[in-house]
């Protein structure tokens, strides 16, 4: 079904500034891109537009049919290596530079461009086949010729749109219509801001009244809109009918908009288009993330430099060594390409395949199911990680919450006392308030009735304050209308923006107060007696990060009292409630628990009192400028001297093995930081809970500061601890950042474990960024949400959890997984082995390069250093290619330990931190061993010299190709069928080629005993002392894993 297919990234540059938004070209104004400005769209008209407005298609491909090659050609020669390749090519054009054949040099360049260039096309056909599938979607569209069919490139802004149940909306639109009884829809807006809770819309109240879609085009209204921007949470406009009489004028806001990428998830709605193309939401919220180079790539680049310096320095000795006679800055150059093989072109070409092989082998891991590789460059990466930043809520914890604690200040109800909860709200709504029995004293029936009054005014209030829609389904027998009529237990389901909403909804419905029905202006309760209490909805007041708090002014139908009724965080509730001397002590008892905290309170209204506040909330809402504001201070005249009524406690579960997966982490040396929105106290739990703390260790809690001095003296006080947990809150760590930003990383960067709590989307990213800059580690971040994805991306490996806030986080993310534990396995086994197989295969390519270089240097310095090739033709295509290429590739299969071994002896991961299987010894190492084998074999051949050249060619290449053979053999560490299998295949391909190769090689010599003998003898002394001192090196100084393999 093509209604969710994500959105890829669009590719162009962010917005920040004029000259972004002012397009690509000098001819932007006419196509529809100047400067962002509001506008004014009628309804159905689009001739009617002030400006051009883009086209509304979706365009994620980086290049055209016209710039596809020069692009790509560009992006490969624009790096000095390629280049480099490049120029060594032409020069063969030179009769002067000319070597040998021209397609000696021209094959294998070709052969990398061909690579390059054929997975290039292949992205850039799945892109345009993505963005075709979406720009050809087919929507109905309101014209005074009736309803036509139009498809979604081809809408314009002003045009009336008609989107069925399920579909995609494909451009931003106000809501005008919807065909629900209760005259709202849902929105699944996944794909757009990664929450997978349903989101309510509301159409205009204008619009919605009348009798068919079709007078929308007979009535005289538009839309005034705000200029386009990335703020998906919000929206400024009016919306105004100038034939009604009086003209209606009705403000508009982020309830009454339908942004594109969201699909509609109930009934048939009608919009308005207000944004088309570039100017979406949506696109204007996707650019380029920082585009990850792995360290490991900036290593072996780091090599290639010192290789291609080491080229330049042969071949400047060389024509020294000829006393710079004649043309020698010619000889130079033909130097330069004698010994080009130095830096060895195939280099690339066996990483990026190397690349590919390990994340199709970590898609393929069956312990691990459905984990994505989304950045096939960065596969090694995940061996050398340090430290490790984790978000708590849905990556540590599932985000399934379960109602734990009700608090009224006086008592507590925890899970084994909800019966008593339920006693109470039967007895508020089965028993009149004079009925008590006789057995009871007075003072004990007094105190009876008020908890009980108390217990059951604060189970009302839960119920009533929250966005929880109950949603009826089909279930086999009772179908959905039938379902909605009788309010089915079995059939309704609960959607909200939010799980915590969910569950206080759910419980108050597991002790009696059941919410059964809801649209956008009443609610309706069930009572334990079957009895059905109708509330009208006055106002919402919807959460918002800012305010951390929600309200809901409701009118009691049988009685007429109103009530303002209010939820939200301790830290904004405090100030909000009635003077009392418990709160902030019990908010961090439950919060030491682990539990989330909300704090429930009411206050009553007057007729008069909300008719004031209404006429005043309308105003501010039809302000256009500076409105939220202006709306922020009326309700805050509301928010004063509330009563407190109760706190609920949830708690959120931990994921499944998160303790065994934080202990294998630890045990491998990464160092664990949890960033978190959560309140200090549940965040502190959580890291004790989930053993990211150990119980052997002290935990420092950072006091809050708020200037220099104070985080001065704080500062001093934590440098005192040793080996000891840090816990910061966002506004702290604001201050010490502010201030000491060195000294608190230092500190920091020493701590076991690091937990930040209160921490903004912005301020997980600026950790992440720091940490890199100030200990040059490579870093991991973990997320599951939408506030996780700044994080992810600014990490050197960025890890998405696919959770209930959506897919978001795995969308942005390098590799995505399902569950936290499978992050073990991610790191210990594929993370070791990519790195270890990609440190042995580039070492490995580089000797097999030099080995032939210093045959050539060898033979060079003999002849009287002259500039003649040793291997011409096909031999040296050959070399690299099929007499060798599959035997060294084939050490991506290779792995020093099993992976259960690695699971169980994390430790071994800690010596990939030191970048030990890459580094400047390992590669001199190498350097030696080819200089070694070259020269043995050169001067061997040599030595064993007989009358022609062409025996020197047969005896010294044959050994080369054996030699490369056993040295593969030697570096194995443990064999897999398809090594064998490359081994002889290639031993097979250089004998069965021996016959077209007489040009080269005399093949009567060797059918000889003579070459046979030769051959062996060489072969054996630039081997037999390798795997002598191999043996030694095992026996007498072993590595870790090989005591752990014996």
């Amino acid at each position: 079904m093509t209604d969710n297919i994500p959105l890829q990234p669009v590719r162009h540059k962010k917005r920040h500034d004029n000259k972004n938004r002012n397009g690509c070209c000098p001819w932007s104004r006419c196509c529809g891109m100047g400067d962002f400005r509001p506008r004014t769209v009628w309804l159905g008209h689009p001739e009617k537009r002030e400006q051009r407005y883009p086209r509304n298609v979706i365009n994620n491909q980086k290049y055209n049919f016209f710039t596809f090659l020069p692009g790509v050609l560009f992006n490969q020669f624009k790096y000095f290596f390629n280049l480099y390749f490049l120029l060594l090519a032409c020069s063969q054009f030179v009769n002067e530079l000319r070597l040998g054949a021209l397609y000696t040099y021209w094959v294998p360049l070709g052969f990398v461009l061909i690579i390059t260039i054929v997975r290039e096309a292949v992205e850039e056909i799945r892109c345009y086949c993505r963005d075709k599938e979406v720009n050809s979607q087919i929507y109905s569209k309101l014209s005074t010729r009736g309803t036509v069919k139009v498809k979604s490139s081809g809408i314009q802004v002003g045009d009336l749109i008609i989107v069925e149940k399920n579909q995609r909306v494909p451009a931003d639109m106000i809501f005008l219509r919807t065909s629900e009884r209760n005259g709202s829809c849902f929105l699944r807006t996944d794909q757009l801001d990664g929450e997978t809770d349903w989101k309510l819309r509301l159409p205009v109240a204008c619009t919605q009244r009348l009798p068919t879609a079709a007078d929308l085009l007979q009535i005289r209204s538009y839309v005034y809109a705000e200029e386009p921007n990335i703020d998906i949470h919000n929206f400024i406009g009016t919306f105004t009918r100038e034939d009604g009489d009086p003209p209606v004028n009705e403000s508009l806001s982020i309830e009454n908009t339908l942004w594109a990428s969201t699909v509609i998830a109930s009934g048939t709605v009608v919009g308005v288009v207000i944004y088309t193309g570039k100017e979406l939401r949506s696109v204007m919220n996707t650019s380029n993330p920082r585009h990850k180079v792995g360290l490991f790539d900036l290593e072996v680049n780091c090599l290639t430099k010192i290789l291609f310096g080491a080229l330049v320095v042969v071949s400047l000795v060389m024509v020294a060594l000829q006393h710079f006679a004649g043309r020698w800055y010619l000889q130079i150059f033909r130097f330069l390409l004698l010994f080009s093989n130095i830096v060895p072109i195939s280099l690339r070409v066996n990483l990026d395949m190397g690349k590919m092989v390990f994340s199709w082998m970590i898609r393929r891991d069956s312990k691990i199911p459905g984990t994505v590789v989304r950045a096939s460059t960065i596969p090694e990466q995940l061996g050398r990680i340090s430290y490790l930043l984790t978000d708590k809520t849905g990556t540590l914890t599932q985000n399934e919450m379960v109602f734990r604690r009700l608090h009224l200040g006086t008592v507590a109800y925890g899970m084994d006392s909800m019966d008593e909860v339920q006693s109470h709200v039967f007895s508020a709504y089965t028993q009149p308030s004079h009925d008590v029995p006789a057995s009871r004293a007075p003072a004990a029936t007094k105190v009876r009735k008020t908890i009980s009054s108390r217990v059951h005014e604060a189970v009302k209030a839960i119920a009533l304050v929250h966005c929880v829609t109950p949603v009826y389904e089909a279930n086999g027998v009772t179908d959905q209308a039938e379902a909605e009529q009788h309010y089915e237990d079995t059939c309704r389901v609960y959607q909200a923006a939010s799980p915590d909403e969910v569950s206080l909804v759910q419980w108050t419905e597991s002790v009696g107060l059941t919410l059964v029905g809801r649209d956008h202006n009443s609610m309706q309760l069930r009572t334990p007696s079957g009895q059905i209490l109708n509330f009208t909805i006055l106002q919402i007041f919807p959460f918002t990060y800012e305010s951390k708090r929600m309200g809901i002014i409701v009118r009691d139908e049988s009685t007429g009292e109103i009530s303002f009724y209010m939820k939200g965080a301790d830290v904004v509730m405090a100030g909000i409630v009635q003077y009392n001397d418990w709160l902030e002590e019990e908010c961090g008892n439950m919060a030491r628990e682990g539990l989330r905290v909300l704090v429930v309170s009411k206050k009553s209204l007057t007729e008069e009192q909300y008719q004031d506040f209404e006429a005043r909330y309308i105003q501010a809402k039809l302000s256009v400028h500076d409105r939220s504001l202006k709306v922020a201070t009326v309700i805050e005249s509301l928010e004063m001297e509330m009563e407190l009524l109760c706190l609920t406690g949830v708690e959120d579960q931990l994921q499944a093995d998160v303790r065994p997966t934080l202990e294998i982490l630890r045990n491998a040396g990464i160092k664990v930081w949890m960033l978190t929105g959560d309140k200090l106290e549940t965040a502190t739990c959580t890291a004790k809970n989930a053993h990211l703390v150990t119980r052997n260790q002290d935990i420092h809690i950072f006091r809050s500061v708020t200037t220099r001095g104070e985080a001065h003296l704080e500062l001093n006080a934590f440098r005192r601890k040793h080996d000891c947990a840090l816990v910061i809150s966002g506004d702290s760590l604001e201050v010490c950042l502010k201030f000491y930003e060195y000294e608190f990383m230092e500190l920091a960067c020493q701590c076991p474990a690091v937990v930040c709590c209160r921490c903004a989307p912005t301020q997980k990213a600026q950790i992440v960024r720091l940490l890199q800059e100030r200990t040059g580690k490579l870093t991991c971040a973990v997320g599951d949400g939408g506030n996780d994805v700044s994080m992810i991306q600014e990490a050197d490996c960025g890890v998405g959890v696919e959770g209930k806030e959506g897919k978001q986080a795995s969308l942005a993310a390098d590799f995505s997984v399902t569950q936290f534990k499978h992050l073990g396995r991610l790191l210990m086994v594929h993370g070791r082995n990519s790195y270890k197989r990609s440190a042995g295969l580039s070492q490995f390519v580089i000797h097999r390069s030099l080995c032939i270089s210093t045959m050539q240097a060898v033979f060079s310095s003999v002849f009287y250093f002259a500039s003649v090739p040793l291997y011409q033709g096909f031999l040296i295509i050959g070399y690299s290619t099929i007499y060798t290429m599959f035997p060294v590739f084939s050490l991506v299969l290779d792995k020093d330990v099993k992976s259960e071994v690695a699971m169980l002896y994390p430790e071994l991961y800690k010596d990939l931190l030191k970048g030990r299987p890459l580094s400047f010894k390992t590669f001199l190492i190498w350097v030696l061993i080819s200089i070694y084998q070259g020269s043995i074999i050169m001067y061997g051949a040599l030595l064993l010299f007989e009358s022609e050249f062409v025996h020197i060619v047969a005896i010294s290449f044959t050994s080369l190709i054996l030699t490369e053979l056993l040295m593969v053999a030697l570096t194995i560490q443990t064999w897999h069928w398809l090594m064998i299998v490359a081994e002889l295949l290639s031993l097979a391909c250089y004998i069965a080629s021996l016959v077209f190769l007489h040009e080269f090689i005399d093949v009567y010599f060797i059918a000889t005993l003579s070459f046979l003998w030769k051959v062996t003898v060489i072969t054996l002394v630039s081997c037999l002392p390798l795997y002598i001192l191999k043996y030694l090196r095992r026996r007498f100084s072993p590595p870790n894993y090989s005591k752990l393999t014996s």
